[in-house]
């Protein structure tokens, strides 16, 4: 049996940042689902004697990449417990992505949506697990968590939710969901387009900076700010008002750096053009009162999010603007998808 499913990534609003438990997040967050930007992923499984072991090939775009090899084995090793069936086969997997693996959009979101709904998918061939699709879904997003913590959102379309908050009915820690709140039409034609402003591996991973929050001197009121946004969020998507998005959205961006500076031990991923970026970004928006705002992830790429009715006078910003802070002059286009789809 062969299986395949096309996963996206997706950019947090709200940022969650700092874990507990088996991967349960200390606030809740809420993300755009991206379109272009995905991983595809293709299970085949073969019997074998059943050792209790994991039996794993794997290919990265054709060629054999130890480190991700080794790091899908230990997730597989790790749900285990979920999937008591993966010991009885050898599994074969290769995967790809539609973007560059150091562009600053998380690959990781993608690639461990993709693979969850892979194993759900076979989990359901051979034992007829989940047929309702909400329940299929809802334990794709459920294993995902288990991988990575943003992937739990991927599996869904436009805005997810992951983390129990009052400001969201149906909101889970364990999974996500997809945000049923009302939702102004102009939040439905947003755009995402990525500056590449490095390629470089991150000097510290999204994995260790979420254990610096343990004992980070500002976590009680950084989870108390993002509560606060939240709730600010979901006003913004009712209402339509694109100012207090975008005040959300930056602030969020900027704490997450923040807390990186502040941690302990400190470490910064934002680059010189990076800043340069936000200031030349800031400077266009006063000047033109087009509501251009700018994100960021864990790394030093900008994610610049506005409206479908101003694409054709930020992509003239960007050409005669932004452009030359680009490693490469390199950017990527992207806009709020439809979530993830099965190919086989």
């Amino acid at each position: 049996m062969k299986i395949s499913w096309k996963s996206p990534s997706n950019l947090a609003i709200v940022k969650y940042w700092g874990k507990h438990g088996r991967q349960l997040p200390r606030n809740a967050s809420i993300s755009f689902t991206l379109d272009r930007a995905c991983t595809e992923m293709h299970l085949s499984y073969q019997r074998k004697e059943d050792d209790g072991k994991i039996s794993l090939d794997f290919l990265f775009e054709d060629k054999e990449k130890e480190a991700f090899a080794k790091k899908i084995k230990r997730f597989l090793g790790n749900v285990l417990d979920e999937f008591p069936f993966l010991s009885q086969y050898h599994l074969s997997i290769s995967s790809r992505n539609s973007f560059p693996h150091s562009a600053g959009i998380a690959s990781s979101a993608s690639s461990m949506s993709a693979l969850a709904l892979c194993l759900c998918t076979m989990e359901r061939h051979l034992i007829n697990r989940s047929p309702n699709e909400a329940h299929f879904y809802r334990r794709a997003s459920y294993i995902a968590r288990l991988g990575s913590g943003s992937a739990s959102r991927s599996v869904y379309p436009y805005l997810v939710v992951w983390g129990e908050t009052n400001h969201v009915e149906g909101s889970s820690n364990t999974y996500a969901v997809p945000y049923h709140g009302k939702v102004d039409e102009v939040f439905k034609t947003f755009h995402d387009t990525i500056l590449i402003i490095s390629q470089a591996e991150k000097s510290v991973s999204s994995t260790v900076g979420h254990k610096l929050m343990k004992n980070h001197p500002f976590a009680a009121a950084r989870y108390e700010q993002a509560d606060k946004n939240m709730k600010k969020v979901v006003r913004a998507l009712e209402t339509g008002d694109l100012v207090l998005f975008g005040e959300v959205l930056e602030e969020e961006a900027l704490m997450l750096h923040a807390l990186m500076m502040t941690a302990h031990p400190p470490y910064i991923l934002m680059e010189g053009h990076s800043i340069e970026a936000i200031k030349r970004v800031q400077a266009w928006r006063t000047k033109t009162k087009w509501p251009l705002y700018f994100s960021l992830d864990a790394g030093p790429n900008l994610h610049l999010l506005y409206p479908d009715r101003i694409y054709h006078e930020v992509q003239a910003f960007i050409k005669s603007n932004l452009l030359d802070l680009c490693e490469g002059g390199q950017y990527l286009e992207d806009k709020v998808g439809r979530g993830a789809t099965q190919l086989m």
